[in-house]
């Protein structure tokens, strides 16, 4: 067994129990307009102050009638005209109808609407159905959606565009809603390089801002970055004091593994604390989790696809948790593997693939052909994890695999 596959590695399970212990949603809160609501989470459940619809319309432009009169004359008169926003209040007779728009508001005795592509009118003002519906056809009833009272959204949602839809039909304007998390990002590495500038022999350009900046954004969160940092004691203790001071999460990259350059433990063992060190995931390994005076801290490995998939299954669910949003049930599949994967027992293995389903109709994954955890195209072209358990070893094709789908942040 290789150092990297120590049974005393922390599990993902075990790991994320620490992340969220004792962690807890801020109790203030902010009301902002529905329209500037999207993505921010709920403080408290929304109740519904109106029925909705409010009352019964039509959800076809056709001809409002009384139901009992279908089949007991083919004509009907055309007695009114209701378009939609009109308040329909003239009593529908027996024998006649009303030409109404879709969602004007049915006329007291009608409960059935015929659609107009079913309809023939004359020159009298006459109209004659070809097919007929059932009673109670193409009617929207009052409160059928959403009763007076209702609970319309449950707090500690993650608003959606849809949602902000339906708050805005029940006629409520502004939110209470749950503040933004700050999180101070700082990458560090002497080798990196920021993109647009000559690249030195030796050196590569630094991407993990570029992939956690928006995924932390995704979240909703406001985001410090406080850019490339040198290995440098000095310069590292510097950082950490500033980001602290601004950021409720303080995350780095790199700087986190065994090397004699990596002095992030060094400075949190002076600020802070630790509370996990190293993992039993790939890729991911290096990962740290701790406290500072006024921040949690994350640090996470410096390899772009290590970091990323540790930032999705560990950081992601401890920003939720500290903004107070409802976590829902990742997405896992079984698929069939259309080759075969190799891995040594000791880590649980997030490989990347494609997902898709054959003509035959069957769910399959195509893994990468690569797994590097610098190698951010298996990210790039992939739509899933391969979740390949701890103490599992390699698989033959054309056996099933769970599979994690991947969500709005990765996609």
């Amino acid at each position: 067994m290789s150092v990297c596959d120590h049974p005393d590695l922390i599990s993902v399970e075990s790991a994320l129990a620490i992340l969220l212990a004792d962690v807890s949603a801020s109790k203030t809160r902010e009301n902002v307009n529905v329209m500037e609501a999207d993505g921010r989470v709920l403080a408290d459940d929304v109740f519904s102050p109106m029925a909705h619809p409010p009352a019964d319309n039509s959800a076809m432009d056709g001809y409002a009638l009384r139901g009992k009169d279908l089949g007991v004359q083919q004509w009907f008169r055309i007695s009114q005209r209701i378009l939609a926003g009109d308040m329909a209040t003239e009593e529908l007779e027996p024998g006649c109808c009303a030409r109404i728009m879709t969602g004007a508001a049915i006329p007291p005795g009608a409960d059935t609407v015929v659609m107009q592509e079913n309809a023939e009118t004359n020159d009298a003002g006459w109209v004659g159905f070809s097919k007929l519906p059932k009673i109670g056809d193409n009617v929207r009833l009052r409160g059928e959606e959403i009763n007076q009272d209702d609970v319309v959204l449950k707090g500690g949602r993650r608003l959606r565009p849809a949602d902000l839809g339906l708050l805005a039909g029940v006629g409520i304007a502004e939110v209470s809603v749950k503040p933004r998390l700050k999180v101070a990002l700082i990458a560090t590495g002497d080798e990196l390089c920021q993109p647009g500038t000559p690249l030195p022999d030796g050196h590569i350009y630094e991407s993990n801002r570029y992939t956690l900046i928006p995924m932390l954004k995704r979240l909703g969160c406001d985001v410090v970055d406080m850019g490339l940092v040198e290995d440098e004691l000095d310069a590292l203790r510097t950082a950490f004091v500033q980001a602290d001071q601004q950021a409720d999460l303080v995350v780095t990259t790199g700087g986190v593994s065994v090397g004699e350059a990596d002095f992030c433990r060094t400075v949190l063992d002076e600020l802070g604390s630790i509370d996990l060190w190293r993992l039993a995931i790939k890729p991911g390994k290096p990962f740290a989790f701790g406290s500072l005076p006024d921040s949690r801290y994350v640090g996470l490995p410096g390899n772009p696809v290590s970091a990323m998939v540790t930032f999705h299954q560990l950081v992601v669910p401890l920003i939720q948790a500290m903004e107070g949003e409802t976590r829902e049930n990742q997405l896992v599949l079984k698929a069939t593997l259309d080759q075969p994967v190799r891995k040594r027992p000791g880590r649980m293995d997030f490989q990347r693939g494609q997902v898709y389903v054959s003509e035959a109709g069957e769910l399959r994954v195509r893994p990468h052909k690569r797994q590097g955890s610098s190698l951010l195209t298996t990210v790039s072209q992939s739509n899933a994890y391969l979740l390949l358990p701890r103490d599992g070893g390699s698989q033959e094709a054309e056996t099933q695999v769970s599979v994690l789908m991947f969500d709005r942040l990765l996609n």
